[in-house]
């Protein structure tokens, strides 16, 4: 009726329904067709970031100082208040790598007024005096210590799939880009090694999914949700380090004691196992005794798991030359 009576009625500039109103009753979109104001598109990029009820902060703040609760609500269905979690994981995962590892003075050194003096030609590359916030790697002395002739190396006795991979050229070709003055050194290793832990992180998220299924037979969970669990737990650790790494930055600038970054450190190392501790508590709500001892199991599970990472990371990061 309302279309007939109205010659020219307005129409929704994104699906093309009948507009009645401000707003589209089909996709929500606002009935204008001018663009928005320059404050309008500014609000609309960081509302989530100053709205203090929007769901980032609906699901940060409980993610950082309630454990479980989140994988709780979400479990129990009430969903729609907080960010997606496997869209929240990529998103703190993310901040946190690139406020870790993203070194300005390295990236962006345009930017930066070049230092007095270089250092001398043939100094090792695992040696650094500048001041950067990027990640660096010191090994004194372990250079001049490695042998890369490997006139004893001997794989036959491997078994063949192994042999095949680390041929005695290829490891001689490791050990020489370590050593050789045009090779990348120890801090170039490093540095893709640390390019391979975000995907040893994520392949890690199905596996201890598997452990929570394997420790609670009786929960009568599906897999996919203890893989929540973990993509929780993940994304708080993520959060916690993330705001120690700025907070440390932070105490730097402002000149504050290193007796409080040493607080701040040891604190966080204690939070994140109690974390892991009262969220499995509250949500797999078991007693004291056997949430321990399976705390324990996925704590061991953790740090073997964390060991493989890095050390394949290592192994592709050298054997990549």
């Amino acid at each position: 009726m309302t279309e007939q009576s109205d010659p020219n009625p307005h129409r929704c500039l994104n699906c093309d329904a009948v507009i009645r109103g401000q707003y589209c009753g089909n996709c929500g979109q606002r009935a204008r067709g001018r663009l928005i104001s320059l404050w309008e598109l500014l609000r609309e990029g960081f509302g989530d970031l100053l709205d203090l009820d929007s769901r980032l902060w609906r699901t940060l703040i409980p993610l950082a100082i309630r454990p479980g609760a989140l994988t709780r609500d979400y479990l129990l269905g009430r969903r729609a208040r907080y960010m997606p979690p496997f869209r929240m994981y990529l998103v703190l995962s993310l901040a946190f790598f690139l406020i870790a590892f993203f070194d300005p003075y390295d990236k962006l050194g345009i930017f930066f007024e070049a230092p007095d003096a270089q250092p001398e030609q043939g100094t090792a590359a695992t040696e650094t005096d500048d001041d950067s916030p990027g990640v660096q790697l010191s090994i004194d002395g372990v250079d001049e210590d490695l042998d890369c002739t490997l006139d004893d190396y001997d794989a036959s006795d491997w078994p063949v799939w192994l042999a095949q991979r680390f041929t005695k050229e290829r490891v001689q070709a490791a050990c020489l880009n370590i050593v050789a003055d045009g090779g990348d050194g120890w801090q170039g290793i490093f540095d893709r090694m640390i390019e391979n832990v975000p995907t040893g992180l994520f392949i890690l998220l199905p596996i201890m999914g598997f452990v929570l299924l394997v420790l609670h037979p009786l929960s009568r969970r599906y897999y996919v949700e203890h893989l929540l669990f973990v993509l929780h737990y993940h994304s708080f650790v993520f959060l916690l380090l993330t705001t120690e790494i700025l907070f440390l930055h932070l105490s730097a600038f402002l000149g504050l004691p290193d007796a409080i970054d040493q607080v701040t450190e040891f604190a966080a190392s204690i939070y994140i196992p109690v974390y892991l501790y009262k969220s499995l508590r509250r949500v797999y709500g078991q007693g004291h005794w056997l949430t321990t001892m399976k705390f324990m199991t996925l704590s061991a599970c953790y740090a073997v798991g964390l060991a493989l990472i890095v050390g394949i990371s290592a192994l592709i990061a050298a054997f990549s030359v």
